[in-house]
């Protein structure tokens, strides 16, 4: 039984470490230092591919890396990349073909927890710069009556010039 369960816990337990390191990843790295490439999805795409994918191709080399150190040095990691491929399929599904219809149908879900995740993205998306952004996770995502006060909040301040910086510690730079 523990053969099966460890396998298991070890893809779920990756699954959610890669889903909080995705929004940080995404608020600090993809909202600072890599917004050149980040910046391509906050704009009107073009074709099919869009800069932003690059980050798809780093992951995507991460857990091939990991499937081959599992397979010859260690066997937990082999599960691990397991748990980021999971996470990349939930991704892809989520991201990509629910909230921005990068498949060829539309869907926009009308209640539940993709219609929240929807929103949230929606809302993510509703500031075309790197700053004041809210909702940086992928598919956790917090009320949407929160990130909207958040939204309103971080335009208040840059609107009011109180503040260029809407996340303490951010360089504008």
């Amino acid at each position: 039984m523990t053969a099966i369960l460890l396998p298991v816990f070890i893809v779920c337990v990756t699954v959610v470490a890669t889903e909080l390191a995705a929004a940080w990843i995404h608020r600090v790295v993809m909202h600072g230092p890599g917004w050149r490439w980040h910046k391509s999805h906050h704009e009107p795409r073009r074709g099919a591919l869009e800069r932003n994918d690059l980050y798809s191709l780093i992951f995507a080399g991460l857990s091939m890396g990991l499937f081959w150190a599992g397979a010859t040095v260690a066997s937990p990691l082999w599960w691990v990349a397991v748990g980021l491929c999971v996470y990349g399929v939930i991704y892809f599904c989520v991201h990509d073909g629910l909230v921005h219809h990068r498949w060829p149908f539309r869907h926009v879900p009308r209640r539940g927890y993709l219609r929240r995740i929807y929103q949230a993205h929606r809302l993510h998306h509703a500031v075309r710069d790197r700053d004041g952004c809210v909702a940086f996770g992928f598919v956790f995502v917090p009320p949407v009556a929160r990130l909207r006060a958040e939204l309103r909040a971080n335009q208040r301040l840059q609107d009011d010039g109180s503040s260029n910086a809407p996340w303490p510690g951010r360089d504008q730079s």
